[in-house]
C-alpha cells in the first residue's frame, strides 16, 4: 500500500532537476543504447522523488517523460506500480512495514501493532507533526531475518514489538539507529549461531584434530 496521491489542486505547477541532478540524469539516460531511453524511467524518478521531499509530483513525473520521450500516461503507471514511489509527501521517517508471508509467519502483526500504538496512526497515514508515515508493503528482501521494516534508505530486521517501539522512540529523538538485525547477529547467520560440524563440535566442547591430520579417519578408512 503506498501512500495515496495528491490532489490535483494541491501539485505543484513545475518541477526541473537541479544542475547537479540533471547532470545525473543524463549519465543515467547514457546507459542505455539508443531508442532503450525509457528503461531508465525507474532512477530518474527516484533521483526527481529524492530531490522533491521524497515524494514524486505530476510535474516530475511529466519531466521524466518528456526527458525520456515516453508517453507521459506510461509514466504515471511506473510511479503508481511501485510501492517506492510516493505520489504525496511524505513524513521525514516513512516507515514501511512488510506484512509478506515470511514477516507475518515470524511476527509482523506484533510490529504492525507497535507501529500503531506509538505512533498513533494507521497505515497510509502521517503524524500531526510530519516525522512519521506508515505503510505497508510487500517482500523487503530479508526474508531470513523477518520481520523487517525499511524507514526511508535503512533496514531494520529481527524485529519484535518492544524492539520495534525503540527503534522508533530513537527515531523521535533524530538518531539513526544502526541498519540490519536489531538482535546483533550478523548478516544472516542463523539465530543460534554458527551450524557448521566444527562449531557445533566446539559449542560441545569436543576437541578434534588438527587439518591434515591422520587421525581424522577412523583406521579402517585410511
Amino acid at each position: 500500500m503506498s501512500a495515496p496521491s495528491m490532489p490535483a489542486e494541491a501539485q505543484p505547477e513545475s518541477f526541473a532537476f537541479t544542475e547537479a541532478n540533471l547532470e545525473r540524469a543524463r549519465a543515467l539516460i547514457a546507459k542505455y543504447p539508443a531508442g532503450r531511453q525509457a528503461s531508465a524511467v525507474i532512477p530518474l524518478l527516484d533521483l526527481a522523488q529524492r530531490q522533491h521531499d521524497n515524494w514524486l509530483p505530476r510535474a516530475a513525473m511529466d519531466t521524466v517523460a518528456d526527458m525520456l520521450s515516453m508517453p507521459r500516461i506510461r509514466v504515471y503507471e511506473v510511479a503508481s506500480f511501485y510501492t517506492m514511489f510516493n505520489r504525496a509527501p511524505v513524513g521525514k521517517h516513512l516507515v514501511q512495514v512488510c506484512t509478506n508471508t515470511p514477516c507475518w509467519l515470524r511476527g509482523s502483526d506484533a510490529v504492525v501493532s507497535s507501529c500503531r500504538r506509538k505512533l498513533g496512526i494507521d497505515f497510509g497515514e502521517t503524524t500531526a507533526d510530519g516525522q512519521f508515515t506508515l505503510v505497508e508493503v510487500e517482500c523487503l528482501g530479508a526474508c531470513v531475518n523477518a520481520p523487517m521494516i525499511q524507514v526511508n534508505d535503512d533496514t531494520y530486521e529481527d524485529l519484535d514489538g518492544p524492539r520495534t517501539e525503540a527503534l522508533l522512540d530513537a527515531l523521535a529523538r533524530g538518531e539513526r539507529p544502526a541498519s540490519g538485525s536489531t538482535t546483533g547477529r550478523s548478516g544472516a547467520c542463523p539465530a543460534g549461531g554458527p551450524t557448521t560440524l566444527t562449531a557445533s563440535a566446539e559449542r560441545a566442547g569436543i576437541a578434534l584434530p588438527s587439518a591434515g591430520s591422520a587421525d581424522i579417519l577412523p583406521a579402517d578408512d585410511r
